[in-house]
């Protein structure tokens, strides 16, 4: 393809991404830092491990839209991060709080990762230093040892090339 055939299909291609970016307009500039730090640190409930600020989900839009609105009619951000959670649960928050409902969250890593090592310790303990070869491949040991050492080993059998 030309450059310049390149180039125009660009141009005409550039208003469709236009479309996919979400602008939120704000009066103040303190509203909208606060606007992208709060979708920064909430969790989209669709996508796996996405915040609000990186998913293009319906949802997510609908909750920006919620959220700005809030922040407009002069909600606090805490106010606007209780509400998304008692609407939705501690799944929200991408740092949900340390309490008896989320310590497995917490927790449960760190247990996770003792326990294979403890599990890894008692294998390695019991398992047996080193095994002798068996007998009938003693035999077979000590005769290449000892043609190695005479240098015979280097030496190839009688018709081959080396």
């Amino acid at each position: 393809m030309k450059p310049s055939a390149l180039f125009l299909a660009f141009l005409l291609l550039l208003p469709a991404t236009a479309g996919a970016i979400d602008p939120r307009r704000f009066d103040d500039p303190e509203q909208e830092a606060r606007y992208y730090a709060l979708i920064g640190q909430l969790r989209c409930l669709v996508c796996q491990n996405e915040s609000l600020a990186a998913s293009s989900a319906d949802l997510a839009q609908d909750l920006r839209r919620e959220i700005q609105e809030m922040i407009q009619a002069g909600r606090t951000d805490q106010e606007i991060i209780d509400f998304l959670v008692q609407r939705y649960g501690d799944f929200v928050l991408y740092r949900p709080p340390v309490k008896p409902s989320t310590l497995p969250l917490w927790l449960g890593p760190g247990l996770l990762l003792l326990a294979g090592l403890g599990i890894a310790w008692r294998v390695l303990r019991r398992r047996p230093a080193g095994a002798p070869p068996p007998v009938a491949n003693q035999a077979q040991v000590h005769a290449l040892l000892e043609e190695d050492a005479s240098g015979e080993a280097g030496n190839p059998p009688d018709g081959e090339k080396g």
